[in-house]
């Protein structure tokens, strides 16, 4: 039961997060609230050991605060730097955060590059018809909750209460 909610919690925050960031450029505080919530609750049921649960809360911490530098800059936005500090509370501070991070500055990369370049096309795709959501055609800002959830994903399975929740279905 508790692998499971492992297996389903965590991605399908992401989820949520990356398509509402997508349709509307904003990411609802309760799916972060939801990831850092159930997140204790599991290491609470899997008798997390206490040099374990603070090496997560370590992790978040640090992510944390350099998101909070970048949110202050105005450099990220508040939802992305809620999320990932959640987000990197599932991964603590281990070579799987640096991992789960990697993946989310090429994947924000990655998808900054496709945004720009349909902004840049924006009157073609407008003239064409071709179904793009306006927050990706006309915002300011990118949604970056897409690579969170991405870099998440990839690097969710490198993670400890991953690879924990895999070995307890043996």
């Amino acid at each position: 039961m508790i692998a499971a909610s492992v297996f389903v919690i965590f991605p399908l925050c992401l989820a949520i997060a990356a398509f509402s960031d997508l349709f509307t450029m904003t990411i609802p505080n309760r799916i972060s609230v939801i990831l850092i919530l159930s997140f204790f609750a599991i290491a609470l049921l899997t008798g997390l050991p206490l040099g374990q649960f603070g090496n997560h809360v370590v992790g978040a911490l640090a992510v944390f605060v350099v998101c909070f530098v970048l949110f202050a800059t105005n450099t990220m936005g508040g939802g992305d730097a809620k999320l990932l500090t959640a987000t990197a509370l599932w991964f603590g501070f281990n070579p799987a955060l640096v991992e789960f991070l990697g993946y989310v500055g090429l994947m924000g990369g990655a998808a900054s590059l496709v945004i720009l370049m349909i902004r840049a096309q924006s009157d073609t795709i407008l003239a064409i018809g071709i179904p793009v959501p306006n927050s990706i055609l006309l915002a300011k800002k990118i949604p970056y909750g897409i690579a969170i959830a991405i870099g998440g994903f990839l690097a969710f399975p490198s993670s400890p209460i991953f690879m924990a929740a895999l070995e307890s279905l043996k």
